[in-house]
This record gives structure tokens, C-alpha cells and sequence, in this order.
């Protein structure tokens, strides 16, 4: 395992270093990365004999690494007898060639470990569908690896290429055929869920997703909140294919819980491409929960790298009513550190303010589920329906359609039910209790 990590830059004798990038502005501990890197790598079983970071000045076109280095690791190959190095970065086919025949294996980087982790992954017809998409798009460009032993070039006989040449180009089309029918098969998967989403829509329960970086414990906060038991695991991208399920809000509402693939730095473009149809739950969301580890020491770095798939997905981050920050495992930072992130919390705008929760013990989680309420609750209407005390099925009706909000009984025998609904179910029960029902400030 190579962590080839750019050193970062300075500013040296008080001048101002070079416009930063992102990356700058929330540089990564090497060490997490690297650490990060073996994760990904135990992930699908392979075990890490060797890691080690190799500090970068630049990036050599050939090799990635220098020569010195390339020559370094030829030894740590031969010692650990390595079937496979895996390379913590984004190699161009040409670096990967030449990585192999220098060290005499199998090289494999960070796209495409994350590919294989997706492959091994996903159980759903759909999650199969778009994880190779993205592996047919990311071989396709490194086609000319697989026939190296096959000449390229030949003359005579009005042949301008050889063998090599007529077989790339034979995969390279098959390839392509290939692409055409799984994005064709993936626009009827797109299509299936705008079906749902419309059907939801028609009830109407509205949508929530969870998003966060890859093991945020977003599957624990998910089970907590459903009572389900979706696979949640201390390891990286433990989910991979979608999971929805209804949960069941303070005043009596419902909501449907969306729990979405985790997202990890230098997520391969190809990946996001290809996982759109199962991002639009995201993308079409009523609130999203953005579910961080606050117990990370890259919390920050992990929050810009999940900001920025949302960007690619053009949903708009930062103090939006549609999106809620969830602090989470609260449970494994001692007390100093609680009352410093409770402080950094309260400083902010009651709508936009972060949540601590700890989906692993529950704390947290009640006044969560009032912050979803309160959010989903900005469009919805109050209305005042006043009953007989004897009317027992319209009761259960306002219990089954609204939110319930505060009931009072006179001495009348009458019953005043105050309850919140969303526009299309308030032209309902306006309809279902004419004469008896009035609309209130909430």
C-alpha cells in the first residue's frame, strides 16, 4: 500500500502561499489517508503486508512516483513477495503500465480498488447495473494494457495495424456495445423511481436522505430511527444499495427514510455518473441529514469532500432550510470536547444549527426527529376541527391523516382538535369537516 501524497505548501517570509484549493483549505492528516487507504483495501478482504507514505514534490507524468522511489519500492515488492501493490491515488493508464513492469505486478489505484469494493457490494439488480457501468467506462480507457504482448504495427499487404491493434479495437466496441444497453437499462430504472417518488408524492409522505461520508454510521442512525436492520458495520461502504422505510414522527406524521451509499474522498467521477438514478433520492429529498463523525480527526476534511458530491449533484450546501447537520458518535469524545462542539452548535441560527446525536446509544435522537418535524412542518398549514366527543371514527381519521397537534374538551360534550397538514390534505379534511374546521396560526 503507496500513499504518493503531494506535500502541501507554505507560505514562506510572510508572503501568502498559493491560491488555495480545497484541499488546502482542509489538508488531510497523511497518516488518516493512509489509514483510510487500508481500510478501503480490508474492505474486500486483501491483506496489507506494507504501507507506506511517499511525500511528493510533483507528479511525474511516467510513474507518478520518482525514480528513486519507483526504485525503493522494487525492493519492498520483492521481500513481501507483493501479488499486488495498491496505489492511494488516481493513475492515467500509461503511469499504471509502467508501475507494473517496473515492480512485476499487478498495480491497482484508488479508482479502482473503490470500483471493486463497489462490485463486491452491490445485491440489487440496479446496484449491479450502474457498479459496471462505471468498471466498462474506467477499462475502456486502458485497453491497450491487456494486449501489450501482441504486436502493434505491421506492414505489407495493406494491413496498417497489427493484431494488438485489431483486438483493442474489437474489446473497444464490444465495450461500447456493452455501455449503450446498461445506461439504456438504467434510464428504465430511472424511470421506475420517478413512478415511486410520483406514487409517494400521492399519498403524500415526504423524503428524507441520509448522506455522509462513507462509515459516518449512517445504516446505525438509519436502524435507530426505522427499527430496521440494515447492515451497519465499522468498515468502509458496509451499504451500497439504497434502503427506504417510513418513519413515524413526534405528532403522529410520517416521513419516508432514505439511507444512500456513503460518499469517501477522490470519489471516482465515473462512480457519481453512474449512480445518479440512485442519487436522485438525494436529489428529489424533502430534507437531507447530512450524518458526520464528529469524532474523526478529518471531520472537516470529510465534510468538504461530501459537500462537494452534493455540488455535483447541484444541490446548493452551506445554511439551507433542506439540509440539517447530524454530529454524530458524540459517545466517543470525552466531556471537554462535548461542551466545546455543544458551544460551536449553539453559536449558529436555531434553523441551521448542528445536531449532537450518538445513533450507537440514542442520545440525540428524540430531539432529531423534532428538528425533522419542525423542517418538513414549514409548509404545512394549522387547522382547528372541532368534533363531538362521541365521534370517535373522525378522531381516528385526524390521527390517520394529520398531525395532531393539541386537543380540548368543553362542556359541551364538543372536542377541539388542532392539527397541522400539508396543502393537498388540507383541501381534504376542509372538505371532510365543512362547517367545523377553521384554519389557525401555528
Amino acid at each position: 500500500m503507496i500513499g504518493p501524497y503531494l506535500r502541501q505548501r507554505r507560505a514562506t517570509n510572510g508572503a501568502r502561499a498559493d491560491a488555495a484549493t480545497p484541499d488546502d483549505v482542509h489538508a488531510r492528516d497523511t497518516e488518516a489517508r493512509l489509514d483510510e487507504a487500508r481500510g478501503l483495501a480490508r474492505a474486500i478482504d486483501l491483506t496489507v503486508a506494507d504501507a507506506l507514505i511517499a511525500p511528493l514534490s510533483q507528479i511525474r507524468p511516467a510513474t507518478y512516483l520518482g525514480k528513486g522511489k519507483v526504485e525503493e519500492i522494487v525492493g519492498l515488492v520483492t521481500t513481501h513477495h507483493a501479488d499486488l501493490v495498491v496505489m492511494d491515488c488516481a493513475l492515467s493508464p500509461v503511469q499504471q503500465r509502467n508501475l507494473e513492469k517496473a515492480w512485476n505486478t499487478k498495480v491497482l489505484d484508488r479508482t479502482g480498488l473503490i470500483l471493486e469494493i463497489f462490485g463486491r457490494r452491490a445485491k440489487t439488480k440496479e446496484g449491479t447495473l450502474q457498479v459496471e457501468l462505471a468498471h466498462l467506462k474506467y477499462q475502456r480507457s486502458r485497453l491497450v494494457r491487456s494486449w501489450t504482448h501482441l504486436e502493434r504495427q505491421r506492414g505489407g499487404f495493406g494491413f496498417l495495424g497489427g493484431p494488438g491493434e485489431t483486438q483493442i479495437e474489437a474489446d473497444r466496441r464490444m465495450i461500447g456495445e456493452r455501455i449503450v444497453r446498461l445506461e439504456a437499462e438504467l434510464k428504465k430504472v430511472q424511470a421506475t423511481r420517478r413512478l415511486h417518488r410520483a406514487a409517494r408524492q400521492r399519498v403524500p409522505y415526504r423524503v428524507v436522505a441520509l448522506v455522509g461520508y462513507t462509515n459516518a454510521g449512517k445504516s446505525t442512525l438509519f436502524n435507530h430511527l426505522t427499527q430496521a436492520k440494515v447492515q451497519a458495520a465499522d468498515m468502509l461502504f458496509a451499504t451500497l444499495d439504497p434502503t427506504l422505510r417510513q418513519i413515524r414522527l413526534p405528532h403522529g406524521g410520517h416521513a419516508v427514510l432514505s439511507d444512500t451509499v456513503g460518499f469517501v474522498s477522490d470519489l471516482p467521477t465515473m462512480l457519481v455518473a453512474a449512480f445518479r438514478a440512485t442519487l436522485e433520492e438525494v436529489v428529489e429529498a424533502d430534507l437531507i441529514l447530512h450524518v458526520r463523525d464528529i469524532s474523526h480527526a478529518d471531520t472537516e476534511a470529510q465534510r468538504a469532500d461530501v459537500e462537494a458530491v452534493l455540488h455535483q449533484l447541484d444541490i446548493a450546501t452551506g445554511a439551507g432550510d433542506r439540509i440539517i447537520e447530524i454530529w454524530n458518535k458524540i459517545d466517543l469524545v470525552d466531556a471537554d470536547e462535548r461542551e466545546r462542539l455543544a458551544n460551536a452548535a449553539a453559536r449558529h441560527p436555531h434553523h441551521h444549527r448542528a445536531l449532537l446525536v450518538s445513533a450507537a446509544t440514542g442520545e440525540g435522537v428524540e430531539a432529531l426527529l423534532d428538528a425533522i418535524e419542525e423542517r418538513l412542518a414549514t409548509d404545512k398549514v394549522g387547522l382547528r376541527v372541532t368534533l363531538d366527543v362521541a365521534d370517535g371514527a373522525a378522531m381516528s381519521w385526524l390521527y390517520r391523516h394529520t398531525e395532531v397537534l393539541a386537543r380540548e374538551t368543553d362542556d359541551h360534550a364538543h372536542i377541539a382538535m388542532t392539527v397541522r397538514a400539508e396543502q393537498a390534505q388540507r383541501d381534504l379534511v376542509m372538505r371532510r369537516f365543512e362547517g367545523r374546521v377553521e384554519e389557525v396560526a401555528l
